[in-house]
């Protein structure tokens, strides 16, 4: 959400559901319910006035897992596949001091289409319990990341990751190829140096700024940015979700450690990656430049570019059909390349 400054009871549904721009569920569909579960004791206590549908439900099924980290263990938030299948595992990462919670629309398409799938917490982020604050730079993300993965999915996996969530997983693909099948990289940012200047910061000054970035009206113009045309009342919930980790006890802690270790650069790694990926990028994102997907296209060894029309830095929230269409398509490996589903253009750029 921030890449931009680092990045009623009862009734019966409707035959059109909508949740913001272009979200759409028929009432056929078996994932949705009309009202989320109890939401888990460890979600901080505003995600009771969040009003999105699908956001309630995805919360409702956080869960934490105990992952074994050098120095103890930490009980690691994500999303669990409702369905085991066969086939490799989608694993969905996130974006710059975000959850799993921005894949409240496209996760459940995913399911629908019977892809096995979660969405993780990086390390830091989210909401996994730190309150024994431990390492959060890139060295403990993409540790704890393997560890998850080598305890719990244990198969090669198709791993997503949007904006700094695709430096992630650049990172840890180079890192542990044996863990990845193939990449999703969305709207990726990973031309950035670290942190840069934020490194070198007194640590007062950096929490004085990442208490900015929790204030409302921070995360509420970043919420404007990232998407085209929210109405305020959406803008506001949205706004709601995205901020609710922030919430928890120890958030500054964890990003203040993050952004002084000097964060992510991966543009070196880039050509080392081996997996076949897919760029996916918002036509009308405003964080990052297009010419960024050009040359990630160019620059990666086996890879190809799709665009998505009237769509800006967070497609799998804003055009979560065409996203979940195009995952759903490049895991099958049917025939992705040559796919032009109606909203999504398919764009050949020459290296």
């Amino acid at each position: 959400m921030l890449a931009s400054l680092s990045t009623r009871t009862g009734g019966v549904l409707p035959p059109t559901l909508v949740f913001g721009p272009n979200v759409k569920w028929s009432k056929n569909s078996r994932r949705l319910r009309m009202f989320a579960g109890e939401f888990p004791d460890f979600l901080p206590k505003q995600v009771e006035d969040i009003k999105d549908l699908y956001a309630r439900k995805l919360a409702s099924r956080i869960e934490r897992l105990p992952v074994d980290l050098s120095k103890g263990c930490v009980m690691s938030s994500c999303v669990k596949p409702e369905e085991l299948t066969q086939t490799n595992p989608v694993v969905l990462l996130h974006g710059f001091d975000s959850s799993c919670l921005e894949w409240r629309y496209t996760l459940p398409m995913l399911e629908e289409a019977g892809l096995e799938t979660w969405a993780v917490d990086i390390l830091g982020w989210g909401f996994s319990d730190l309150e024994r604050l431990p390492s959060c730079d890139v060295v403990s993300k993409r540790d704890h990341l393997y560890q998850l993965w080598s305890t719990y999915i244990k198969r090669p996996m198709v791993l997503v990751g949007p904006s700094l969530g695709s430096a992630v997983a650049i990172d840890f693909s180079v890192k542990y190829p044996e863990a990845v099948d193939r990449l999703v990289l969305i709207d990726a940012s990973v031309y950035t140096e670290g942190t840069g200047n934020l490194a070198t910061l007194p640590k007062a000054v950096a929490y004085a700024g990442v208490y900015l970035l929790k204030s409302v009206p921070l995360r509420l113009y970043a919420t404007s940015l990232a998407f085209n045309g929210l109405p305020l009342d959406t803008c506001i919930d949205w706004t709601n979700i995205g901020r609710l980790h922030c919430l928890l006890p120890w958030w500054e802690d964890a990003l203040v450690n993050f952004m002084t270790s000097g964060g992510y650069n991966v543009i070196s790694q880039i050509e080392h990656v081996k997996q076949k990926t897919l760029i996916i990028w918002g036509e009308d994102d405003q964080i990052i430049d297009y010419k960024l997907a050009v040359r990630l296209h160019c620059e990666l060894p086996n890879a190809i570019l799709r665009q998505i029309p009237k769509c800006g830095h967070i497609p799998h929230v804003e055009k979560p059909d065409a996203v979940s269409r195009l995952i759903v398509d490049f895991v099958r490996d049917d025939q992705s390349q040559k796919a032009n589903p109606e909203s999504v253009s398919t764009i050949s750029v020459a290296a």
